[in-house]
């Protein structure tokens, strides 16, 4: 069976899928700079393994030499200069790669970090409801970071190591062939059972990265709702609540730790058996004449080294595939398929009337039950409609579906007769305005959150649009005024602040189609009836959706669309419906306090409308001349 395609957003970065790849990807774009450490490496690596063999030349020329003679002369004043220029070209080698690993670290996480990002951002409204956003973020850092440890372990730590077993075996060679055989073969043995161990380790290992993701996610969910928690005195529910996933992750780390440690004892044996059958094989090999005192010296001393890489490779194994699984946590989680997609060749969006329509729309959300069969609907130019209906009637899908945070498994999606799929996901939201009723807004200035409606405005303008929204009352009063930074999602504004600096971002914005979700319900009374004015101003000339609990704001508007159960059951201006005495005359009756009632049974109550088998009500819309 053929896999399906994997679906980028064009704008995307094309990162790999599977975690190798995606470390071999980013190695790509750096590999001047890693091919200088590796070769300044291996400069350093074969320096250090080759500094026993110069000491041993020193040896066998000091024990052969008569008191008296000159220091330098001869034989040991190359042996001399030999070791000293080892050893200086070891500390010059290792700093250079010490300086492009500085150097390009920093460069690389960037790097990283940005193109997850990127990544991240192609995203669908789905996918991120789905996650915490603090365990995204945590990924995007573990994931960059991952990167850079996964080369540097290869490259500071396997390839130095391959270089001293290759050296130290040729070195020993030239000793005895005996003793590079045998340090030879265990080389070998170890190094492979060292890696089919580690192996095993990997799986503990990303199951450990993922709970750490979790317990970040959960924390920062935690502190963002931590004025909830001391409202419903629930301070000791949460500590208990993150000491359960506490508990979830030290279970994932110990299981992690102690695997690992078990291939530590491993290596830590074959370790031990090598120091001393190397040390006893040269020692036999020196009583048997068969190598004489600086042979056998180069022999420890080579051993010793080896030992003391080896020794050290569990931990290097298990901290690559640590690093490896960080990564793979990272790219399983955000380089997925993207689920909404510019089409090849889709264009900008010119969006000048603002018509929508909705042709024959079909749409369910996954693994949910169907919101929409073959709804159809149009909405002209110019005109403002109200939403209306019960929780979960259809209304903010609706607005999804014309914002394409979703997209219907069949029917269209048109606006000013263009299909919404045929222009790209930017511009087209460049066209539309939304308040929503809970605005969310950046940890930054209150300058920068308004301009976020249309970057290129001036301070003017900014303040203009502030005072269109009655914002620029509060602002002033505010410590910092427009440079004061509002605290995460906009955390230090009461609710009422926060939704006039989202009013008047999209004032600023200026879209020919605008959409309002409560945008209103945090405001008192008097600056509710001062902004309606200011939105009445808005609204002129423009594409209006406002979905509304409240009946009364909408009651002003051209058109009332009613939704049922899935279904716009009545279409009609405020006086229309009530003279119809359908369900929108019921929902005006029966709202208390200007908002609509939050239970019912819409099924019976809609039939009792229809007399058990008539038809929805649907009145001639109100179209605007």
């Amino acid at each position: 069976m053929t896999a399906p395609p994997f679906t980028r957003a064009p704008d995307a970065p094309a990162l790999p899928a599977t975690p190798l790849r995606f470390v071999g990807f980013f190695l790509g774009e750096f590999r001047w700079w890693y091919l200088g450490m590796v070769l300044f490496e291996t400069v350093n690596a074969t320096c250090g393994i080759l500094i026993p063999y110069a000491l041993a030349r020193i040896i066998r020329t000091v024990t052969g030499r008569h008191a008296g003679q000159a220091l330098l002369a001869g034989p040991l004043r190359f042996a001399l200069l030999l070791f000293l220029g080892l050893a200086v070209l070891e500390v010059i080698a290792s700093r250079a790669a010490g300086y492009c690993q500085v150097t390009v670290g920093p460069r690389q996480r960037h790097a990283v970090t940005r193109a997850l990002y990127a990544y991240l951002q192609h995203h669908s409204h789905r996918y991120l409801h789905n996650d915490f956003a603090g365990a995204l973020a945590h990924k995007i850092s573990e994931t960059s970071l991952g990167v850079s440890q996964t080369i540097w372990a290869v490259i500071f730590d396997f390839w130095p190591m391959a270089i001293v077993f290759i050296v130290a075996t040729g070195v020993l060679w030239s000793a005895f062939p005996g003793l590079a055989i045998f340090v030879g073969l265990w080389a070998a043995c170890f190094v492979s059972l060292s890696w089919f161990l580690a192996t095993r380790a990997r799986p503990f290992a990303v199951t450990a990265a993922a709970t750490r993701s979790d317990t970040t996610g959960k924390v920062v969910d935690a502190v963002t709702n931590l004025t909830n928690t001391r409202l419903f005195a629930r301070l000791r529910f949460e500590r208990g609540y993150l000491d359960r996933q506490l508990n979830h992750e030290m279970l994932a780390i110990k299981r992690s730790n102690h695997y690992s440690e078990g291939v530590r004892w491993f290596q830590f044996t074959a370790a031990l058996i090598l120091k001393i059958g190397t040390l006893y094989y040269a020692l036999l090999l020196w009583s048997r004449g068969a190598i004489n005192v600086a042979e056998f010296v180069m022999a420890a001393t080579t051993a010793l080294l080896i030992i003391n890489e080896a020794r050290n490779l569990s931990r290097r194994f298990l901290d690559f595939f640590e690093y490896l699984g960080n990564v793979t946590n990272g790219v399983r989680t955000i380089v997925r398929p993207h689920e909404i997609v510019d089409l090849p060749g889709a264009i900008p969006a010119r969006i000048t009337r603002g018509a929508i329509e909705l042709q024959h729309v079909n749409f369910a959300y996954e693994g949910g039950a169907t919101v929409f069969h073959d709804l159809s609907v149009r909405i002209a130019a110019g005109q403002r409609v109200g939403l209306v209906g019960y929780s979960g009637s259809g209304k903010s899908t609706f607005v999804s579906l014309i914002l394409r945070l979703y997209e219907p498994q069949s029917g269209r999606v048109l606006i000013d007769g263009t299909d919404v799929r045929q222009v790209t996901q930017e511009s087209l939201h460049a066209h539309l305005g939304l308040i929503p009723q809970d605005p969310s807004l950046f940890h930054r200035s209150l300058m920068e959150n308004i301009r976020y409606g249309r970057q290129g405005a001036s301070d003017e303008e900014v303040v203009t649009a502030a005072r269109k929204a009655h914002a620029h009352e509060f602002i002033q009063n505010v410590p910092g005024g427009y440079a004061a930074l509002v605290g995460e999602r906009g955390i230090k504004l009461s609710g009422g602040q926060r939704q006039r600096v989202a009013i008047a971002r999209v004032v600023l914005k200026n879209a020919p189609i605008l959409i309002l979700d409560e945008a209103t319900s945090s405001l008192d009374s008097v600056t509710e009836k001062a902004i309606q004015e200011t939105l009445t101003e808005l609204m002129r000339d423009r594409t209006v959706l406002v979905v509304a609990h409240r009946l009364s704001t909408i009651a002003h508007l051209d058109r009332i669309l009613v939704f049922n159960a899935g279904r716009i059951v009545e279409d009609g201006s405020h006086a229309q419906l009530l003279a119809a005495g359908g369900l929108y005359e019921t929902l005006w009756t029966r709202q208390a306090g200007g908002f609509l009632p939050d239970r019912r049974d819409s099924d019976a109550e809609l039939a009792d409308l229809d007399g058990g088998n008539g038809p929805s009500r649907r009145l001639s819309p109100i179209i605007p001349s």
